[in-house]
């Protein structure tokens, strides 16, 4: 059986890194269940947002984006 755990999911005043799809300013930032981490725009943080929600075990979003993780 598999047990899926949800991320931990915190909201900060900014966020510094670029997207890594398009170098746009990151909204959302993912540490993965794996190692490592990755950063989205608000475009493709939404896009992804299903396989970001299923392999992410921290996620930092910046304050005023809303970002459904469901």
């Amino acid at each position: 059986m598999t047990t899926l755990l949800s991320a931990e999911i915190d909201t900060v005043e900014e966020l510094t890194e670029r997207c890594d799809r398009c170098g746009a300013a990151a909204k959302l930032e993912v540490v993965l269940n794996t190692g490592g981490d990755l950063a989205f725009c608000g475009h493709h943080a939404n896009r992804h947002r299903a396989d970001i929600a299923r392999v992410a075990s921290r996620i930092r979003i910046e304050d005023g984006f809303s970002w459904p993780s469901k």
